[in-house]
């Protein structure tokens, strides 16, 4: 147990140094997995921070885009070097200030590098299209210029692939950035922006101020230096940004809520599908916004799919991440634990039927961590709260239907819609399931959670702002459009 005087203070970054926070004061990391240790210490900021953090970028932007694009992405090179240098290191704290087990923190964080690869390499790609004139004496071209600051607001369920998948194309399209982390994953932050500053990017392109949602939020989307944010998060606070920079005039993009079904037909797999399904619903505590929440199970398959859910989830083994065999690890913070247990409370209260887990373990060991035990509610009503708001936690509720419409209507009667999947063997009932599921992201024969990095990635409804992150798709909030026209 590390010991509370024996953590190590974790400072801002802002304007290539490392500086402490106007306020002078820290808060502490806890590790969920025991509320006894503190993984370090990070700065307790507010506006006068984040305003020196801005001026930073602003001061640094102009250089940054004049330099070309290819060396620019030959500094991502550098900090996915440093990055995979220090993944070990990375990869445990990441497990003790939030949670997920080990492997899957080694596997986001090389994801974290993949990012950086692939976006460095987008700096050798087109930026532009030539346009015929009707002027037989004239060029016409488009090409994309930067926005100038982007404020990046991530959250804490994947700590280095979201931020990274947000500041490494916002700089390689040639903005500086300000990071403002989740409080609870901060020190997980730094050590990644360590890695920035290991590359050398140059003295204000990248920037990161810690603390408080309420304090440095608003001051980072209301900051009229601010040209664009970035944003992943709750619903209420991703509208509440998008008003703020809507009514300022700054771009903004929002990933947001998910609540994200599972369609199990007759003709199914019925291993995989179990498999994919605890896989997508259960791994990682369910805090991801494209696990799996809702399974709607047609009702001839409907009782051995549920007996087999049952008993595999019942194997899974909780625990520290750091111990080898957990396949589970705590939630991210007493909050999150208090949030799933009221939703499990609000199932029970409401008719589903538990059919196991929905407690916190009573095993040695676990007491002093954010433990809830897997938990599955069958008759749930498709109007119910479990089934319509996103809990964010390890809580699958099973729902019978007759057909595969009824899955697709009470699937998409909902205000979320960013992943789904389907498991069947019919390629007319994954046609019907791709054209009619209102989801930005679809899969077949595969779980809900998961996106690769060189693709879009956003929701439908209430899910995202309608922009898309990733891929080649990152440009399209990142930039803006120039058109061009020269005559001879």
């Amino acid at each position: 147990m590390q010991a509370l005087e024996k953590a190590a203070t974790y400072l801002n970054y802002i304007r290539g140094e490392w500086t402490a926070s106007a306020t002078g004061q820290t808060e502490s990391s806890i590790n969920p997995a025991n509320r006894n240790e503190v993984v370090g210490r990070f700065q307790s900021s507010d506006a006068r921070d984040v305003d020196l953090a801005v001026a930073a970028a602003k001061a640094a932007q102009q250089a940054w885009r004049r330099l070309p694009a290819p060396a620019r992405g030959e500094f991502l090179y550098k900090a996915a070097n440093a990055i995979e240098r220090r993944l070990d290191e990375i990869a445990l704290t990441m497990t003790r200030e939030m949670g997920k087990t080990l492997p899957e923190a080694k596997g986001e964080t090389a994801r974290g590098v993949a990012l950086l690869r692939y976006y460095a390499g987008e700096g050798m790609r087109k930026v532009g299209d030539v346009i015929p004139s009707t002027d037989g004496e004239a060029l016409m071209y488009t090409t994309r210029v930067p926005l100038g600051v982007v404020g990046v607001i991530t959250p804490w369920n994947f700590p280095v692939a979201i931020p990274i998948w947000k500041m490494a194309p916002a700089l390689v399209y040639g903005n500086t950035v300000v990071l403002k982390p989740a409080q609870e994953t901060s020190i997980t932050a730094a050590l990644v922006v360590e890695c920035f500053a290991e590359a050398g990017f140059p003295a204000g392109v990248v920037n990161l101020v810690t603390g408080r949602g309420s304090l440095i939020g608003p001051a980072l989307t209301d900051h009229p230096d601010v040209q664009a944010i970035t944003f992943t998060g709750s619903n209420e606070v991703g509208k509440l940004i998008g008003r703020k920079a809507l009514e300022r005039g700054a771009k903004y993009q929002l990933e947001m809520g998910g609540k994200n079904p599972v369609i199990v037909l007759p003709d199914a797999d019925l291993q995989l599908a179990v498999e994919a399904t605890i896989s997508g619903g259960l791994r990682s505590t369910g805090q991801k916004c494209t696990a799996t929440s809702r399974v709607f199970v047609h009702k001839g398959i409907y009782e051995q799919f549920k007996a087999l859910l049952v008993e595999k989830t019942m194997q899974l083994k909780l625990g520290n991440g750091l111990e080898p065999g957990v396949w589970m690890g705590p939630c991210s913070s007493e909050r999150q634990l208090d949030t799933v247990l009221s939703y499990i409370d609000k199932g029970v209260a409401e008719g589903a039927e538990l059919l196991c887990g929905g407690k916190r373990p009573a095993e040695d060991g676990l007491a002093d961590g954010f433990y809830v035990e897997p938990t599955i509610f069958d008759k749930v009503d498709p109007a119910s709260t479990i089934a319509q708001e996103e809990i964010f936690g390890p809580v699958l509720a099973l729902i019978e239907v007759g057909s595969l419409q009824e899955a697709l209507d009470k699937a998409n009667d909902i205000h979320l819609g960013l992943s789904a999947s389907i498991f069947t063997k019919d390629i007319g009932s994954m046609l019907s399931f791709i054209n009619e599921m209102d989801a930005g992201l679809v899969r077949v024969n595969a779980e809900t959670a998961g996106v690769e990095l060189q693709a879009p990635f956003g929701g439908m409804k209430q899910s995202s702002s309608h922009s898309r992150e990733q891929g080649q798709a990152a440009m399209e909030f990142f930039t803006a459009v120039k058109t061009v026209f020269i005559k001879a």
